[in-house]
């Protein structure tokens, strides 16, 4: 039975989009102002300002998808007023639209990171135990058919390899993504985050093949769980990391998360410089979404 269960992570505090702020100046002024108030996900990037998270719900939505938990920040109303009180959500009648909240701990100043974003999402939805789900983030764009071949995996877990050599970053922003090891029949082994020179080389495949992470899983809930609950916080990043808990459990459990190859850009807002290549993606790629027929 295909997976129709998706969480999308948006409950960070965008700290790398509020910075250069007023620097841009090929970023729209009223842009610019909802960087520093607003989830990178409800930025208003196509046209009649549709925020970003409306082009992801699109994939998913033609993905085959069903229900969608959406992790929020507990100081970031943004999200469910957009899809609740003002009715966003009636233009994804094939999908059943909830939230949960991730709060920021006492004495801390952000949120406990993904691994923690995705705990409170599946306490709040324990019928889907038993069950895989997909997890992703709301700030890239993964492609229907990203989002399908993970929704349609034989495999409990699952995750996509993409080829580095596809992704149209700089070669510094992509020397910091994560690379992945796996085995010789693709299943994972490893994820290497902020990898040296030295860990990038030992992550080729027999072919040379460099795949990395663009933090797109799908997860056996009853597996990841117990997982979750017990991942330590980052000595450095002070967050509990999804990865992190993606790599435990292959090490408890050996071949049980195989890796799809995948060969294509993904479209990424992570900084304001983002901005302008987003923007013209999506009136390239969704002209008739753009024209309000859903």
């Amino acid at each position: 039975m295909n997976n129709t269960n998706i969480v999308i992570l948006a409950g960070g505090i965008s700290s790398r989009m509020k910075k250069a702020a007023g620097m841009l100046s090929d970023v729209d002024t009223i842009l610019q102002q909802e960087a520093q108030r607003k989830s990178k996900a409800m930025l208003g990037i196509g046209d009649q300002s549709r925020p970003f998270l409306d082009y992801l719900l699109y994939n998913i939505q033609a993905a085959g998808y069903h229900d969608v938990v959406i992790v929020t920040g507990e100081h970031d109303p943004s999200i469910r007023e957009y899809y609740d009180v003002r009715n966003g959500a009636r233009q994804f009648n094939q999908l059943s639209i909830s939230y949960a909240v991730q709060k920021i701990p006492t004495g801390c100043c952000k949120p406990l990171g993904t691994a923690d974003a995705l705990l409170e999402a599946l306490i709040v939805r324990p019928s889907w135990k038993g069950l895989s789900f997909t997890v992703c983030n709301s700030d890239n764009l993964y492609s229907i058919n990203t989002l399908r071949v993970l929704a349609e995996s034989k495999f409990d877990n699952a995750m996509i390899d993409y080829d580095r050599l596809a992704l149209r970053f700089s070669e510094e922003r992509i020397a910091a993504f994560a690379v992945i090891k796996k085995d010789d029949e693709g299943f994972l082994i490893d994820i290497i985050e902020k990898p040296s020179a030295d860990e990038i080389e030992r992550a080729k495949d027999t072919d040379g093949r460099i795949g990395v992470s663009m933090n797109i899983f799908k997860l056996s809930y009853d597996a990841i769980v117990p997982i979750l609950k017990i991942i330590p916080i980052h000595p450095l990043r002070h967050e509990k990391e999804l990865p992190l808990a993606v790599r435990i459990m292959a090490e408890r459990h050996p071949r049980c998360m195989i890796t799809i190859p995948w060969s294509e850009h993904v479209i990424d807002l992570t900084v304001q410089s983002d901005i302008p290549e987003v923007q013209q993606y999506l009136k390239t790629h969704f002209p008739d979404f753009l024209l309000g027929s859903l």
